[in-house]
């Protein structure tokens, strides 16, 4: 497929951005092939007023009946851009503080075949790092530590940032109907890449903060993010490690959990007893406790430094094209011979 065939398409969730949405539209290169403006039930109107308002001809305003959340439009855009033909959806907040000016960052390494999704990324910077609130560069780190180990995706930071693109072949094949729709879509949406070993990049870009409202409420959403990620965590080792494939890490893994587990109850039961009888711990007890623990740790450390290795740097989107295409090239030859 040449550069001039690749279709661009942009997803743009609107809810409450009645300020902002007709600015961040216009901003957008005139090299985008489709705009796709989704109304998640926006309590202002927001696709009522881009229809009567804005004359771009690329824009086509999707609606729900009911609320869904960031991650339902974004899905919903997903699913009409793949059904019309696009190569690369790209999404783009309705409030304003995403520029519409780096979209060709996001859309390139895509085009150039060495990524199938990629995300925006607001701590490269370190001289504009201060503009971010301090509980939000804080809480970020935080989190993006919890991803990693949750998604596998040990070289990315900043997981909530929502500016991202994706090769439509790769977001084809991913469980759509199965990704989180709300707060929790762009982390779900990592763990689900990486369980087909999507290569994902990420795009340096400030931070833009003025006078928009952000509807996350970081308190309302704490414990949810915690007990998803914890989830995800544990059916990506299993995935990863124990169904689709089984190496020395697993091995690793399992006792590394059993010795580790072994040596710190061990050692707390005989000390706790020898201490409810007023002696000391035999030397022999001691030494069973700290090697089997020492090794324990040893195994898992050596299992996390095969985990980070393992990050996917072969993208996928190539393979689902190709495949694609070679479907669509049968398909073609069977009617073909039907017609004669």
């Amino acid at each position: 497929m040449q550069p001039s065939e690749h279709r661009i398409a942009v997803i743009v969730p609107c809810y409450k951005v009645t300020r902002h949405v007709l600015e961040v539209l216009a901003g957008i290169d005139r090299r985008v092939w489709r705009i796709y403006a989704v109304d998640d039930a926006c309590p202002e109107k927001s696709g009522a007023l881009i229809e009567a308002q804005c004359r771009d001809p690329r824009v086509k305003v999707l609606y729900h009946e009911h609320n869904k959340g960031v991650g339902g439009a974004v899905i919903s855009g997903y699913r009409a851009a793949i059904a019309d033909g696009a190569t690369v959806l790209v999404k783009i907040d309705g409030d304003g503080q995403m520029s519409p000016a780096l979209l060709p960052d996001f859309a390139m390494p895509i085009l150039a075949g060495t990524a199938d999704y990629t995300k925006g990324n607001r701590f490269y910077d370190l001289a504009k790092i201060g503009q971010m609130p301090r509980g939000r560069i804080f809480g970020n780190a935080m989190l993006s530590l919890l991803t990693k180990l949750s998604t596998g995706y040990w070289d990315l930071f900043d997981p909530t940032n929502g500016y991202t693109a994706i090769h439509a072949e790769v977001a084809r094949h991913l469980p759509l109907e199965r990704i989180s729709e709300r707060y929790f879509f762009e982390s779900d949406m990592l763990f689900r890449l990486g369980t087909i070993r999507a290569v994902v990049v990420d795009v340096p870009m400030d931070a833009c903060y003025g006078d928009e409202n952000s509807n996350l409420k970081v308190k309302e959403v704490f414990w949810e993010f915690l007990w998803k990620l914890k989830r995800n965590f544990f059916k990506r080792i299993f995935y990863n490690y124990f169904l689709r494939d089984v190496s020395l890490a697993s091995l690793e893994l399992l006792f590394g959990l059993a010795l580790a587990v072994f040596g710190g109850v061990y050692g707390i039961c005989h000390w706790a007893h020898s201490a409810t009888l007023g002696s000391a711990t035999p030397p022999g007890t001691i030494a069973i406790a700290v090697f089997s623990l020492l090794v324990g740790l040893q195994l898992l450390l050596a299992f996390l430094g095969y985990d980070i290795a393992n990050v996917p740097r072969r993208p996928l989107q190539q393979f689902f094209t190709a495949s694609a295409e070679w479907r669509s090239d049968k398909s073609g030859d069977k009617t073909d011979e039907e017609n004669v």
